[in-house]
């Protein structure tokens, strides 16, 4: 199995375009073993194109791309250690979950059969049932379980867990955590719910428009930000000099995100000055991330709604 800090993935000015449209654009990522990354952004903005690059199910148009040092295209001694899976995931037509299962240990040589039984159990999954069957929280459960019995050095999820309701993918959080630690591998999950798998998460990569605007790990972003609210005069002057992420106005009244690392000597001025300082979350941080053009603001120009996002 993977572990430890030693680079398991590696891009550099890796870029896929589409005719006239450019899906990744110069990406370069180092990737370490035994971690659990987030590749997060909106939809477009590249995630399942840089994934499908990366287990050699898609191409790339220039640049490099390396995983476990070699490129992954048809190379068995690269593929047999990956497990990629995704919402859109196709299955023969006869095939029920025990076939799939039945299969994966074919495939996977870490997958662990008792432990894809007992997932099953815990999402009240229909192993007799034919895949094309099942309801679309059934679905995502057969790829959840695929993706976890692997236990593969590296595993992509795709969000094929959005099929599952809440208490369904608080499963699935609790059981990736769970056998990550007793089975330490590299995981990269791709998400739309930030907040929601934002604990799970040792490293985050945003990505917008093919670019990547933030890469960094999770310590690092956590309280990296925050809203200063008050009258806009006395904010204005408070945040001169530092990097807007967003702004938003309302009368006399002005909220800014800024960029920054708040210590106690500001947080006092900030109270003694009158304004509201809130924690933002990271979330809101991936929001105003994908929303700026270079991922920063001038004061004064103005920033897109959040609803740009959804």
């Amino acid at each position: 199995m993977t572990a430890g800090t030693e680079n398991v993935i590696e891009t550099r000015n890796l870029t896929r375009r589409y005719r006239d449209q450019l899906a990744l654009d110069n990406v370069n990522l180092s990737i370490s073993g035994g971690r659990i990354y987030g590749l997060l952004g909106r939809n477009g903005a590249g995630k399942t194109t840089l994934m499908s690059i990366l287990t050699a199910q898609g191409f790339e148009s220039a640049g490099e791309v390396r995983v476990f040092g070699e490129h992954p295209f048809e190379n068995e001694r690269v593929l047999r250690r990956l497990c990629f899976v995704r919402e859109s995931q196709k299955y023969p037509d006869d095939f029920t979950a025990a076939n799939a299962f039945a299969s994966a240990r074919l495939f996977y040589p870490n997958w662990d059969a008792g432990y894809a039984a007992s997932l099953a159990e815990d999402f009240h999954l229909p192993l007799k049932r034919r895949i094309k069957k099942l309801s679309r929280g059934q679905l995502s459960a057969v790829g959840v379980i695929l993706g976890l019995a692997s236990r593969a050095d590296i595993t992509f999820f795709d969000e094929p867990y959005l099929g599952l309701d809440a208490v369904a993918r608080q499963i699935f959080y609790d059981r990736l955590v769970q056998d990550f630690a007793e089975h330490p591998r590299t995981i990269l999950l791709s998400s739309h719910l930030i907040d929601e798998v934002a604990n799970l998460l040792e490293h985050i990569i945003v990505i917008d428009d093919g670019r990547i605007v933030l890469d960094d790990d999770a310590e690092n972003i956590r309280g990296s930000a925050i809203t200063v609210t008050g009258t806009a005069e006395v904010v204005e002057a408070f945040a001169s000099g530092r990097t807007v992420l967003h702004r938003e106005s309302l009368g006399s009244l002005v909220s800014l995100t800024l960029e920054h690392r708040m210590d106690d000597g500001e947080r006092r001025e900030a109270a003694e000055l009158g304004l509201q300082l809130t924690p933002v979350s990271l979330q809101q941080l991936v929001v105003r991330k994908s929303l700026q053009p270079d991922g920063l603001e001038k004061p004064g120009t103005g920033a897109p709604s959040l609803e740009a996002f959804k």
